[in-house]
């Protein structure tokens, strides 16, 4: 049954949030999963790749520069009912995605270890996080792939069928390391390689669900033609949303990555405690992410048609949604935070490392909330380069150097970390706020609706 489209008027936020709630929800489950099985073999085993994830992640956001920049341009193209040009974008992402996909996994089969052992590690987290981003790594082109199907399936409205792919890819997943971690069934005890080839195998199989999903969300079916024409017009589009916002996640990324380095100095113990505050934290500002997404679909389609008014009142609505769902989840967290970080560890000084970590979620996740449903409007609407610029200033010559002052000049440990990140968060949050009134973002629109004589400017 083939998707029936509707302007930005007729997609209802819940309806589109709920699923992909559930699917970042389980999205962000993969990782825990690797992490709680993990944690039974030793912390050493959790720091190993968790340090290796920090690589995946970056990669996994150089691969947005495709998906969500076709995302967006799709978007706006099913509001302005050019589903043809939606359906030719929707293949090109998928070819250019494999292509830089290949060419990243490469990379990693080569470098994993030099990789690794710049991030100061050393014995057996070394051996662990080498061996996981070797395997992972290597067929990272896989989620290339997978980022390029899911968004644009989820831009044509079809967001619980991208989050049931997402429950099946978890159950095989959980199961897979089940059977290779602990050798079960047969299987040999794999223990950390256990866990990736488990990730490659429910990537696999969720990479042929999302093709079939493809075909049955476009009113336009594709043709093989499409992969394989490379339209200038096309890339140019998508290359202008999707270079700045990748850039502005990778340098998110990046920092990250330096503030995990600085936590290297911290010892064993305080490198643990921030995985697993972070895989708590996570489920603070979910729904945020959920909300953001949504309100980005609907945005798109909106400034598409030309109804940038609703838009502009829309996103409003949402930031008061994820602002007051994200404090509920925070006041739950900061209650239970020694029984949540005792699933994961039962060293009582890890435990106390990470509870007075999560203590500062007030101030962090709050800032994050209203931060992620702003930046994800503004890419909506074609203004990607300004959240760029805003992210260079805040993150980098921000929150880094605050960082390091707060944990090497004042000795504040995991806290000093935490701090800077949510000074970084609040201020881009505030300027977003500002850019979303001031309705310069209406001057960027990537297309018109069909019959108009001329197209938005580029």
């Amino acid at each position: 049954m083939k998707a029936k489209h509707t302007n930005g008027t007729q997609l209802h936020l819940f309806h589109l949030t709920w699923p992909i709630f559930l699917e970042v929800f389980l999205f962000m489950f993969m990782g825990i999963a690797d992490t709680l099985m993990l944690s039974s073999l030793s912390d050493d085993a959790v720091s190993g790749v968790g340090a290796a994830n920090q690589y995946l992640q970056i990669a996994i956001l150089i691969l947005e520069v495709v998906g969500n920049g076709a995302a967006i341009v799709v978007s706006q193209y099913l509001g302005s009912k050019r589903y043809k040009e939606a359906a030719k974008i929707s293949a090109l992402a998928v070819t250019l995605n494999l292509l830089v996909g290949v060419a990243i996994s490469v990379g990693f089969l080569i470098f994993s270890k030099s990789m690794m052992t710049t991030m100061n590690l050393q014995g057996d987290v070394l051996y662990y996080a080498t061996h996981y981003l070797g395997i992972v790594g290597g067929a990272i082109f896989l989620q290339a792939i997978i980022n390029s199907l899911a968004a644009i399936v989820r831009v044509d409205g079809w967001t619980k069928q991208a989050m049931l792919v997402s429950l099946g890819m978890n159950i095989v997943h959980i199961v897979g390391n089940y059977v290779l971690i602990f050798g079960k069934f047969g299987f040999p005890e794999l223990g950390v390689q256990g866990a990736a080839i488990s990730s490659v195998i429910s990537r696999l199989l969720a990479l042929i669900v999302f093709f079939w999903l493809l075909y049955q969300a476009l009113d336009v079916r594709i043709k093989i033609r499409y992969y394989i024409t490379l339209s200038k017009e096309y890339i140019r589009k998508i290359l202008k949303i999707g270079v700045p916002s990748a850039f502005e996640q990778v340098m998110y990324q990046g920092c990250q990555l330096m503030f995990l380095y600085y936590a290297t100095f911290l010892g064993a113990e305080s490198l643990a405690a921030r995985q697993y505050a972070m895989n708590i934290s996570m489920f603070t500002y979910l729904f945020a992410i959920a909300i953001g997404m949504g309100t980005a679909i609907i945005v798109g389609r909106l400034v598409g048609a030309s109804e940038k008014e609703l838009a502009y009142t829309r996103v409003w609505s949402s930031v008061k949604w994820s602002v007051g769902v994200t404090v509920g989840m925070v006041l739950m967290v900061v209650i239970f935070r020694k029984h949540l970080m005792s699933i994961f560890t039962d060293n009582p000084h890890i435990i106390e490392l990470g509870a007075s970590v999560l203590l500062l979620s007030i101030v962090l996740e709050t800032g994050r909330s209203m931060n992620i449903v702003l930046v994800n409007s503004l890419r909506a609407a074609g203004d990607a380069k300004y959240p760029l610029y805003i992210g260079a200033f805040s993150m980098v010559m921000m929150s880094l150097p605050l960082g390091f002052f707060f944990v090497f000049h004042l000795n504040m440990g995991l806290a000093g970390i935490w701090l800077a990140i949510a000074a970084d968060e609040w201020i881009r949050a505030i300027i977003f706020f500002f850019r979303w009134r001031s309705r310069a973002w209406e001057n960027h629109s990537l297309v018109q609706p069909e019959g108009t004589e001329k197209p938005a400017p580029i």
